[in-house]
């Protein structure tokens, strides 16, 4: 079972995931159906970066997964036997 603290951080996670989430899903989809002059544009970046971020975020997890396979396997090398 896990304790009260390891429960308290994935219910921050689940939460901020779901805030990440609803945020990008208004910034996309219901934004664009939205007058430009509307008040709630000023609360999202522009568009552009709706594609940019994503994009950016998912390099630097590819970077640190392949960086970690790479440290995981240096790490587990057998060495060689001589004879």
């Amino acid at each position: 079972m896990a304790t009260g603290a390891d429960q308290a951080v994935g219910f921050g996670l689940v939460g901020f995931s779901l805030l990440l989430f609803t945020y990008y899903t208004l910034w996309v989809i219901v934004l664009p159906f939205v007058d430009s002059d509307h008040v709630i544009h000023s609360y999202f970046l522009p568009r552009e970066y709706s594609v940019i971020l994503p994009g950016v975020a998912a390099l630097i997890l590819l970077l640190f997964v392949g960086t970690f396979i790479g440290v995981v396997t240096w790490k587990n090398r057998k060495p060689k036997k001589i004879d």
